[in-house]
């Protein structure tokens, strides 16, 4: 168990994909994601989402991260965000607000 004080600690943020690419020397199907989280700057994140989203629809969708984990190598690539996403067996869908909301707003 966490406390709350633990949760709080979690920066939760919102943002929109602006460039998706392939990521072909990734173990399992990825895309390379940027987002725009506002006055939080840029980010880039590594995410198993091609088996439900193709790159098309992606760009402008607005999505739920995790901004403040230290960056992780993945093959090549550097993640600097956790997209989060509900695990459906092997599917995962995308975690995004309800209605459009301003970039780098923080979840509570």
């Amino acid at each position: 168990m966490i406390t709350f004080d633990d949760f709080k600690k979690i920066e939760i943020t919102a943002g929109t994909i602006k460039e998706v690419n392939s990521f072909p020397s990734a173990k399992k199907p990825a895309y390379q994601l940027t987002i725009d989280f506002g006055e939080k700057g840029i980010k880039k994140s590594s995410a198993q989402i091609t088996k439900l989203y193709n790159r098309e629809e992606l760009i402008g969708k607005q999505i739920i991260a995790v901004t403040n984990f230290p960056t992780k190598q993945i093959a090549n690539f550097q993640s600097e965000c956790l997209v989060l996403g509900v695990v459906e067996g092997e599917n995962i869908i995308l975690l995004q607000p309800e209605r459009k909301v301003k970039n780098g707003s923080h979840i509570a």
